[in-house]
């Protein structure tokens, strides 16, 4: 026998979730690596065998939107605050946002700090996009060969004042770098056009407490007519381009005619926008508070219908958190309160609670949570899928058990979310990265092992 393929862990249930679907199987790991994907019943020769049962066994998130916001706003969330959230929401890889932090991750300079930060802070693996800002277009290839994903950018401005909106001049001048790369642009696509005019048109003495407010100020046109521009843009410069936390459903029939004309376009939303709705927010809730902002519960509906035809790709956390105190809940300001969404460690029970009570099956999550973003990323070859050569990064989670959101019991830096008081279904029992168990039952069981993930060593 050749000791070498001796696996060092078998996980095995009957409820594995693999490119082929649903399945009883056993999952054969050594050094990190996923060996062999087997009949359930096939586990001799291994050392050890951790049994699933029925639980779901499931390659581990690849979330590919969060802000951790260190160095410089490490108050607001941090590395290790952050990536312990993650583990806890059986999320094994992170892809971070250029801001909040200070310096924004925009030139080779502020990347090198971002990797002294993260080290050894790190409980999941977690690499970097860069950004491109007005006048940054000489940084896009050093950053690309450095090792960030891709690039992320406003249309517009973006509330942090170290990562400036870019017009459409300046995607210009940066468009013919990114593609030399065949790198993505991420874009956060609203135009301020239409926020001024809507601003403008908000009648005389409307209170800055009621959501409506803040709904009426980001008007759909602002997210419409941007993906209109960049996919224009990504037509005439044949680029990647993804589409970060679609809010708008307006601007569906045009993604989902780009996508059949072979524009190179993906899409995401975020599992506020398909759990939340406008109607329900209070007065004063702004908790809630994000842009592009929770809409209407028609438009949830259509964007769970342009998931389920494959118009949106994925689903990303857009976890954008904050100090307490700016959110301002003594006031209830929506018009001056930070926007941001607290739910890194909720991810997988928001999606599975709202898809299960749509019909959608399990095996829907695999792929919008784990294999779409692991692609979008250009890790698709070892993370989000469970197939031979890929990182034994799983999640073990059992798909009926309920449980009601305990700020408390929250992993992120600030407990302030919109889920707290929210019954969820899905409750995250293991997470194994590349093969070790990071967290189980509620408990952290290994230190902060995370990789820092840079491009061609993922």
């Amino acid at each position: 026998m050749n000791l070498t393929a001796i696996p060092e862990l078998v996980v095995r249930g009957k409820r594995v979730l693999t490119p082929d679907g649903e399945r009883a199987a056993s999952i054969h790991i050594r050094g990190g690596v996923i060996v062999a994907v087997r009949e359930f019943g096939d586990v001799s020769g291994c050392v050890s065998v951790y049994e699933a049962g029925e639980r779901v066994v499931m390659a581990g998130l690849v979330d590919t939107h969060v802000h951790i916001n260190e160095p410089g706003r490490t108050d607001w969330e941090g590395f290790s605050t952050a990536t312990r959230a993650a583990a806890a929401g059986g999320v094994t890889t992170l892809i971070e946002m250029p801001l909040n932090s200070i310096p924004a991750t925009a030139s080779g300079v502020a990347y090198r700090e971002k990797l002294a930060a993260a080290a050894g802070k790190l409980w999941v693996d977690t690499g970097f996009w860069g950004g491109v800002v007005p006048g940054n277009r000489a940084e896009i290839r050093p950053l690309w060969d450095a090792g960030v994903f891709g690039f992320k950018c406003f249309l517009v401005p973006s509330g942090a004042e170290e990562f400036a909106n870019v017009t459409e001049s300046d995607l210009r001048a940066a468009l013919p770098e990114l593609v030399a790369c065949d790198a993505p642009l991420l874009v956060h696509a609203e135009l301020p056009g239409p926020i001024k005019e809507a601003i403008a048109r908000l009648p005389k003495g409307s209170s800055a407490r009621r959501y409506e407010t803040w709904l009426a100020s980001r008007p759909r046109a602002a997210e419409n007519e941007a993906i209109t521009l960049i996919l224009r843009l990504s037509r005439e410069f044949k680029a990647r381009v993804h589409i970060v936390h679609l809010s708008s459903s307006d601007a569906i029939a045009e993604l989902r005619q780009a996508k059949a004309d072979g524009t190179r376009v993906t899409v995401e939303t975020c599992p506020h926008y398909l759990t939340f709705a406008a109607e329900d927010v209070g007065d004063g809730a702004t908790e809630f508070k994000c842009a592009p902002p929770i809409r209407e519960r028609e438009n949830r509906e259509k964007l769970w219908a342009a998931l389920g035809d494959g118009t949106i790709d994925m689903f990303a956390s857009d976890h954008s958190p904050c100090p307490p105190a700016m959110k301002l809940q003594q006031d209830g300001d929506f018009m001056c309160a930070w926007g941001g969404i607290a739910s890194l460690q909720l991810s997988l029970a928001a999606v599975w609670t709202e898809a299960r009570a749509r019909g959608y099956a399990v095996t829907r999550l695999a792929e919008w949570l784990c294999a779409a973003p692991a692609r979008l990323s250009g890790l698709g070859a070892k993370k989000g899928t469970i197939a031979v050569n890929c990182d034994a990064d799983l999640v073990v989670w059992n798909p009926e058990a309920k449980f009601r959101v305990a700020p408390a019991a929250l992993h992120h830096r600030h407990k302030l979310t919109p889920y707290a008081g929210r019954e969820l279904r899905g409750v995250v029992e293991t997470t194994l990265l590349r093969g070790r168990k990071i967290f189980e039952r509620g408990e952290f069981v290994a230190g902060p092992i995370g990789h820092v993930l840079q491009r061609g060593n993922g």
